[in-house]
């Protein structure tokens, strides 16, 4: 019988808000993938992306980004860049044959550990139900 896919996925998570959704989430115990491999960063702002494409090629069947709410973040308008900027990368990927669903945006408050639970355990599902990006990435 076939071994059942774990992906492995990177999540930039803001250190003001996503971050400390993480972590109130880990406190409360509420279940959350093994799968995430959380990186603390300032601000979703800062998470450029060579970071992403990084990522990528560094192995991770997915990429989830998840910063403060619009309008909420620490740095006035990180997340206004971010909002921006994903959208574009998701092209991008599309245009080299990569599933744009392998990459993710959310916003999480610090407040949200629910939901950090929650787009964690979806995401995981997503990437899962896509297989190994090595299906996508030819030569």
């Amino acid at each position: 019988m076939a071994e059942e896919f774990e992906p492995k996925i990177v999540a930039f998570l803001c250190n003001w808000c996503s971050y400390a959704g993480a972590d109130n989430a880990g406190v409360a115990r509420l279940e959350s993938p093994p799968n995430i491999l959380p990186i603390r960063v300032m601000c979703s702002g800062r998470v450029s992306p060579e970071m992403i494409i990084r990522a990528f090629r560094a192995g991770a069947d997915g990429v989830l980004v998840l910063g403060c709410h619009i309008g909420d973040c620490h740095y006035i308008s990180g997340n206004h860049r971010t909002a921006k900027r994903i959208p574009l990368l998701r092209k991008l990927l599309a245009y080299f044959g990569i599933n744009p669903e392998r990459l993710r945006l959310d916003w999480v408050s610090s407040a949200e550990s629910t939901k950090f639970a929650k787009v964690t355990k979806e995401f995981v599902e997503t990437i899962r139900a896509l297989g190994p990006i090595e299906r996508e990435i030819k030569g």
